[in-house]
């Protein structure tokens, strides 16, 4: 017998929670110039209780083929990867907005 999702109500198989958490989050990704010249592409706005921000940002990191970093919220990809990350977020179900 499986259980209930107790923010859902509908049995676990079935849940729909993750794909709706993904449909209200409001993410922006925009790239910043740090030092020595070096470009880093953030992505913010993702909520980190509907979201695994270290699985999500393994997935980003793993498609981009880049290093990066989660803090404070934010997922830092290291390298100009605006382009690419709208394209796998997109895939993953989420809307983006570009800055």
């Amino acid at each position: 017998m499986a259980g209930i999702c107790p923010v859902c109500g509908l049995p676990e198989e079935l849940c729909m929670c993750e794909e709706i958490a993904r449909e209200q989050q409001q993410i922006k990704i925009y790239s910043m110039k740090r030092r020595y010249g070096k470009i880093v592409t953030i992505i913010e706005g993702i909520d980190s209780g509907d979201i695994d921000l270290d699985d999500l940002a393994r997935k980003l990191k793993t498609r981009c083929a880049a290093g990066g970093t989660v803090k404070d919220g934010k997922i830092e990809l290291q390298g100009e990867h605006k382009r690419k990350v709208e394209q796998v977020l997109n895939e993953m179900g989420f809307l983006v907005e570009m800055r």
